[in-house]
């Protein structure tokens, strides 16, 4: 083992992940008490996170330069630090904790990380977007079984996994994506209807359909979709708000229209903001219970086609995610060659 790894540091603050990040060689140290010492295989790629990283703009992380960056890994256990309990070497094991993702190695309190069956990519999946979407649909969307359950982005990492869940609770489920191939996607998941964004209106096709039966809108693009979610939600609806993809350069649409209370006033409806990052101590739960599923065949970890290997990997893989391409969730392989 050498006694030093590569890991990709944000030295500069930067309008993109690929502007502001560096591939470093840092000294890997043993694991103190209470620690573990991880070699990484694969990293979970949060492109729209990493770009606001890289903008300084998620405000509930601090940001000091130069930092490390990347929050969703999985790997094995190489070592453990005296007192630790409930790890061994050898065991594979998961963190979201950022910034343990874009790293061939991780020491960190074992607090960080989670233990998993296998070094499966499968297991990253389910434990970092598996847990988002339980979280997203059932804790702040607070999914009663058989209500409509509206997706956009269905077809992506979150997304598809937000269908599969919401199908497994007799909802019926609408869902929103771009293209053919998309459609195709989510429609073989098993959504009742798939509004294809680029040769339908997503406002028409609700204001028809839909007209305010949404019991949960979950949106991560913002822009019409969120407005079109928000027209049509239903009397005690939820719209959760998970991202805004749409506004991501920055320049979010100037809207001159009547003020959204107006519209959730008389329907007793709700806005909820949903940030992962803020309900940690509500995954283990909800890990469990995704890990169950997927134990009992009832719910499938899709990984988008493209494959991006090593450090040097992990710009490709943010900016294929950030372009809307992506299908599935992206994930990058770290298990390059290590001295």
């Amino acid at each position: 083992m050498s006694n030093t790894y590569r890991a990709i540091q944000l030295q500069r603050f930067a309008d993109t992940f690929r502007a502001g990040a560096t591939i470093v060689d840092l000294d890997l140290r043993q694991p103190g008490p209470g620690e573990l010492l991880v070699r990484n295989h694969y990293a979970g790629v949060n492109g729209i996170f990493d770009t606001q990283i890289a903008r300084n703009a998620v405000d509930y992380v601090k940001i000091a330069l130069p930092t490390l960056t990347g929050v969703e890994a999985l790997g094995t256990v190489e070592a453990v630090g005296d007192g630790v309990v409930g790890f061994a070497a050898g065991d594979a094991v998961v963190t979201t904790r950022f910034p343990g993702g874009y790293r061939q190695w991780n020491v960190a309190p074992e607090g960080h990380f989670a233990k998993v069956p296998s070094a499966a990519p499968e297991w990253l999946g389910l434990a970092s977007t598996g847990v988002s979407a339980s979280m997203a649909l059932e804790h702040i969307g607070a999914l009663r079984d058989g209500e409509t359950v509206a997706i956009s982005a269905a077809a992506g990492g979150l997304g598809h996994l937000i269908v599969q869940l919401a199908l497994l609770r007799g909802c019926h489920v609408v869902a929103v994506c771009g293209g053919k191939t998309k459609s195709n996607f989510v429609k073989s998941l098993g959504a009742h209807r798939v509004i294809d964004y680029r040769s339908e209106s997503v406002s028409d096709v609700l204001a028809a359909e839909y007209p305010d039966k949404l019991n949960v809108a979950i949106d991560t693009v913002s822009g019409g979709i969120f407005d079109a979610f928000l027209d049509n939600v239903a009397p005690h609806g939820r719209v959760v708000v998970g991202g805004a993809a749409a506004d991501l350069e920055g320049q979010p649409e100037i809207v001159t229209q009547p003020r959204i209370a107006h519209k959730l006033y008389y329907k007793g409806a709700s806005v909820r903001g949903f940030m992962n990052g803020l309900l940690a101590e509500h995954w283990p739960q909800a890990r469990a219970k995704v890990f169950a599923l997927y134990d009992a065949g009832k719910l499938k970890m899709v990984f988008d086609e493209r494959k991006f290997i090593g450090l040097e990997g992990v710009y490709d893989a943010v900016e294929h995610l950030v372009s809307g391409q992506s299908m599935g969730k992206v994930i990058v392989d770290l298990r390059a060659p290590q001295s």
